[in-house]
């Protein structure tokens, strides 16, 4: 068979920011094919597919029998909808992240990839950054984590609170990197320049004894996405930004301590460009992808137990009229 018909037929559903950036990269995939995108807004799929050479499907349905797999990138609250119809259709699906609006939705997902045997992937991207690559294989107990991930005010992702839109990032990699449950929220959040949380902090405290500070905000002044953690000896600090991480460890202590410092080796790939081709991967070998269904589930429950932490200290300092209960 040629390898041109081994290329996976794919589709991108919802062709704003992030839908956009999923068809420019299946179009650089050799492994992929963008047969075409799909978007409620006409005019807006015509202009993308122009832009990348493919087609624009003028409903949901044309995508059946027609491509293998799809990334859905529309608003978070048609996540479940949109995914669920694709997996009926017997189509394998890579749903941005947060994967659902609830976690009866996200149960629906795992539920319809389980019926249909498709594949379901959750866009959690950062775990494709090199930095995270680079400390996987040497995360030992970790007990402590700090961790920034700040921004500057957009327009987009605003249907969503920040804990939403960008701290499950960093609580999807906790889960992966600590493998234990969290015993313990508390956190706080305010609005800012919206009706949504646009700042917060949260603790988490994991059965094992690890302890970790997250904080997000979206109305920053600068841009940070960085993680610190420490374990035995040791010092390790990622930089999302730079997709790098530096390992700090203590060669000879003592009142006249010797440190070692090590850059760790870092695969140079765009996070979104191996998410992609992860996620084709699993597509042609019917593995379970690494960011399956359960692992997007488990940081949208944990994401809901910090809003939750968050609408309890509202109340308790009179902000409540301001924040949403987590559904």
């Amino acid at each position: 068979m040629s390898a041109a018909a081994e290329r996976v037929p794919v589709a991108v559903v919802g062709v704003g920011e992030f839908g956009r950036n999923h068809a420019r990269v299946y179009g650089e995939l050799p492994e992929a094919e963008l047969l075409g995108i799909y978007d409620r807004d006409a005019e807006k799929v015509r202009a993308v597919a122009a832009e990348f050479k493919t087609r624009a499907f003028g409903d949901l349905d044309e995508l059946r029998g027609r491509v293998k797999a799809a990334s859905v990138a529309v608003p978070t609250e048609a996540h479940g909808e949109v995914g669920g119809r694709l997996l009926e259709m017997g189509i394998d699906v890579l749903v941005e992240k947060p994967m659902a609006a609830n976690l009866q939705q996200a149960d629906a997902l795992v539920e319809a990839a389980k019926k249909n045997g498709r594949i379901l992937q959750v866009g959690h991207v950062e775990r494709f950054n090199p930095a995270v690559i680079a400390v996987e294989p040497i995360v030992n107990r970790p007990l402590f984590f700090e961790v920034h991930r700040l921004g500057v005010f957009t327009a987009r992702s605003l249907d969503v609170d920040v804990i939403y839109d960008l701290m499950i990032h960093d609580l999807d990699i906790l889960l992966a990197l600590v493998a234990e449950e969290v015993t313990e929220v508390k956190a706080v959040g305010i609005p800012v320049l919206t009706d949504k949380v646009d700042i917060a902090h949260a603790r988490l405290e994991f059965s094992g004894g690890a302890v970790a500070n997250v904080t997000a905000s979206r109305v920053s002044t600068e841009r940070v996405r960085k993680m610190r953690f420490f374990q035995q000896h040791e010092y390790i600090s990622l930089d999302y930004a730079r997709r790098d991480a530096l390992r700090v460890g203590v060669k000879k202590p003592g009142p006249q301590p010797e440190f070692g410092f090590e850059k760790l080796p870092a695969p140079a790939v765009e996070p979104l460009n191996a998410e992609l081709a992860a996620f084709v991967s699993a597509v042609s070998s019917r593995r379970e992808p690494r960011v399956n269904g359960a692992a997007g589930r488990a940081a949208l429950e944990l994401a809901g137990r910090v809003m939750a932490s968050i609408h309890e200290h509202a109340q308790r300092v009179q902000l409540a009229t301001h924040i949403n209960k987590p559904a």
